[in-house]
């Protein structure tokens, strides 16, 4: 299923007797660095060009990133890859996307640009001259520094600390703090495909693991260890998947994040667990699934909002938002072999939350108003 157009209306564009030197009508670019970006924007892209909008998608090469565009026809360009875990090669990585990326915008001629915490983009833009917008809802990403820094304007959950954004450079009047969480975003307008079961049985079968509705689903996402803000490995997760492999009335799809970690999981999956040869829809994906256990945070947030239990194994230090889920009981952290231990494995029967219909409106109102207000200077 691909996402929908907003049913409630945007901020288009300004009067035809605008004195801007620009037209009303933006050239907007959007970079897609990582997986859960596709989902963020592809709804954002549509309701911009529904306005009349012209968008261009640029893409990094990284995880599902490329897969997921195309499964939501999204057009891309695709420009660099990720650059390991290595630090010295993680910042000469950002260094010459940005190069790259700079001389595509100054070919373009964009209005504006617009990331979640693309640090190459953000620099990009800054050095073609381009109004920039950069979203984000962690505190504890080092690159903010580069990216709060950078952009005209910073997107942040209204739960982010004041205090991290003024360590990471971002002036408060440059600041705008949004309701609710990003995942509603994309969530909002979310309908299940009923088809979507039947395509994951039939995906697992060949590759050898038979799934019944009977069986409890479980979808399962390791560490990001090759991330900035997770450098580590966390041993409880073998220890989960120990545990989970016990129980038979369990059928385990685990999601690797990079091929160098697929080929380290793969021995060491148990019985009724299955790496996917296939990308789906995350969104379908934890709607039907009946527990989610993840070491990353978007797809944990997109469980609690769509009401499927979910368990965060993440091992580095749990954000604002997170730890705002964990309070108001939407989200269980797995922190010692007792919490494994604790696990719930069942079918489910909670309910999606509440959407906040007009977040996705706000976000695109604010983005618009940041290029206007450039190009009136």
């Amino acid at each position: 299923m691909k996402p929908s157009a907003s049913s409630t209306p945007a901020m288009t564009s300004m009067p035809s007797t605008s004195p801007l030197p620009h037209p009303s009508f933006l050239r907007i670019w959007i970079d897609l660095a990582n997986s859960p970006h596709v989902l963020f924007f592809a709804p954002i892209v549509a309701d911009l060009r529904a306005a009349g909008h012209t968008v261009h998608l640029t893409a990094r090469d990284f995880a599902q990133t490329l897969e997921l565009a195309r499964l939501f026809d999204l057009e891309v360009e695709t420009v660099g890859v990720h650059g390991g875990g290595n630090p010295l090669r993680k910042i000469l990585n950002i260094a010459g996307r940005a190069l790259a990326l700079r001389r595509l915008a100054r070919a373009r001629r964009f209005d504006l640009a617009v990331s979640h915490n693309s640090y190459a983009q953000c620099l990009a833009a800054r050095l073609a001259g381009i109004p920039t917008v950069t979203l984000m809802d962690y505190e504890y990403q080092p690159a903010n520094h580069l990216s709060f820094r950078l952009a005209h304007r910073v997107m942040v959950p209204e739960t982010f600390p004041e205090q991290a954004l003024r360590h990471y450079g971002a002036s408060l009047r440059r600041v705008f703090r949004y309701p609710g969480l990003k995942e509603e975003v994309y969530l909002q307008d979310y309908r299940p495909d009923p088809n979507f079961p039947t395509h994951v049985r039939e995906c697992a079968a060949r590759q050898g693991l038979a799934i019944s509705p009977e069986h409890v689903l479980v979808t399962v996402r390791p560490p990001a260890t090759m991330a900035a803000y997770h450098q580590f490995e966390n041993p409880l997760f073998y220890d989960l998947l120990r545990h989970l492999g016990g129980r038979p009335e369990a059928r385990l799809l685990v999601f690797p994040r990079t091929p160098a970690q697929k080929a380290q999981l793969q021995p060491r999956l148990p019985a009724n667990a299955v790496i996917p040869d296939a990308a789906f829809d995350g969104r379908h994906l934890i709607y039907f699934s009946d527990l989610m256990i993840s070491a990353g945070g978007t797809m944990n947030r997109e469980a609690a909002v769509l009401g499927t239990p979910v368990y965060s194994i993440f091992a580095g230090r749990l954000g604002a938002v997170d730890r705002h889920l964990i309070e108001t009981g939407r989200m269980r952290m797995i922190r010692h072999h007792e919490d494994i231990a604790a696990i719930r494995v069942e079918k489910k029967t909670a309910q999606p939350q509440r959407f906040d219909f007009r977040l996705r409106a706000l976000l695109i109102e604010k983005c618009l108003e940041t290029a206007y207000a450039y190009w009136k200077k």
